[in-house]
Parts: C-alpha cells; sequence; structure tokens
C-alpha cells in the first residue's frame, strides 16, 4: 500500500493536496520552502533530523548522515535547522550520499548550499535559503528519526510529504489515503475546467460557482 499511495501522490501537485487537506480540515500546507537544484516533484515517507546550535563540543558524526543511513529509497529526508544561524543543514557530499542510496530528495527548513553540485547530480533540494556557510562549528545534530517542525507544521518520521514549486505539504500517515483520494477527485475536476478554458469558453463560466464549488461535495 506505501508504495501505491506514493505514486499516486506523486502524480498529483501541491495545490490540489492542500485544497484537499482544506477540504478535510488538515493542516500540512508550509509556504516559503522552494526548489534549489533542480525544478522537480518529490513525494514519498518522511526521514527527520533537527538541528540545533553548536555547543563547542565536536559532534560525533557529521548532520543527517545517521538519516541517510537509515532511510530506505524514496524516502524524503526533512531538516529542521531553525536556529536563526546561517550554516548549511544540506550540502554537497550529503547530496552524493542521498543521490547513491536511491532518497528521493530533501527538505530543509533553513539553509542549505552546494546547490550546484546538487544541480549536476540531478538530485532534489528544497530550502527556504541558501548559503556558503558550513554547519562545522556552528550547528550539530540534535536528533534523528524524531518529531520535528517544519513552518507551523508538526512532522513525525513515517508522515508523508508532496513538495513543487508551489509549496511543500506534509500528511501524517493516518490521513493519506483520504487525503489522496479527496484530491484526486479535485484534480478530476479542475481539469475539466482546464479543457474548458483551452476551448475558449468564458472564463466567468469556468471560474464561476463551480470553481468556488470545488471543495464541497456534489
Amino acid at each position: 500500500m506505501p508504495e501505491d499511495v506514493i505514486e499516486r501522490l506523486r502524480r498529483l501537485d501541491s495545490c490540489a493536496v492542500s485544497d484537499a487537506m482544506d477540504r478535510l480540515k488538515l493542516a500540512g500546507a508550509v509556504s516559503g520552502i522552494e526548489p534549489r537544484s533542480v525544478t522537480r516533484r518529490i513525494a514519498g515517507r518522511v526521514r527527520t533530523v533537527a538541528l540545533g546550535p553548536a555547543t563547542g563540543t565536536p559532534a560525533a558524526r557529521h548532520l543527517c548522515t545517521t538519516a541517510i543511513e537509515a532511510a530506505d529509497a524514496g524516502d524524503v529526508i526533512v531538516v529542521e535547522q531553525r536556529t536563526g544561524i546561517e550554516a548549511a543543514g544540506w550540502g554537497g557530499i550529503l547530496s552524493i550520499g542521498a543521490r547513491a542510496k536511491g532518497i528521493s530528495g530533501v527538505i530543509v527548513d533553513g539553509p542549505a548550499r552546494d546547490i550546484d553540485e546538487a544541480t549536476e547530480l540531478g538530485f532534489p533540494v528544497y530550502a527556504r535559503s541558501v548559503t556558503a556557510r558550513t554547519a562545522r562549528g556552528r550547528i550539530i545534530e540534535v536528533s534523528t528519526g524524531k518529531p520535528i517542525t517544519i513552518g507551523d507544521v508538526g512532522v513525525a518520521p513515517g508522515d508523508y510529504v508532496l513538495a513543487d514549486s508551489s509549496c511543500v505539504v506534509f500528511i501524517k500517515a493516518d490521513d493519506i489515503d483520504r487525503v489522496v483520494t479527496e484530491a484526486e477527485r479535485i484534480a478530476v475536476r479542475e481539469a475539466a475546467m482546464a479543457k474548458a478554458a483551452r476551448a475558449g469558453q468564458p472564463m466567468s463560466s469556468v471560474m464561476g460557482a463551480d470553481y468556488e464549488k470545488l471543495l464541497g461535495h456534489d
């Protein structure tokens, strides 16, 4: 079931999924985290990492390496870097290792670096900002595989995520089936409206009452 639902999720865009979550009164959409390397939609199960300020004691392991080693192919690593310190929560060597492992991409609520390298690799890096400043001596890994906060959304290991150029949407594992089903319903209706627009129908008709009712059931 997880692989099937991930493939269904990957065929949707974040706007349809966000609309579905609005319809179901669920929170999950996070704005302001953008594709920084390749512009490619990613979807998968979440592997979480939380970062914090360095305390002066050298880190036992480089940040995010534990998550890469624990991840399954197709997973998405999600990094909370909300320290306010300008330091990269992801970098080029990590992108190489993640791509080799078959990880679908990384999402950083904070800065990432080595974006040119990730672009050359074809590895999707989503981040709130970019920087050249290293994590060394500035930030360290606080936890892996624990609940984190991205934007104003709580994210747990095993949740689902969809990211594209519009936004990042997180979906609780218990909600994934009904969210995807609702988003597919919305996508079908929007496709019919797009077809009508391309056929030259008046926009006041295409974007009229039917559009305003899009989040309601027939």
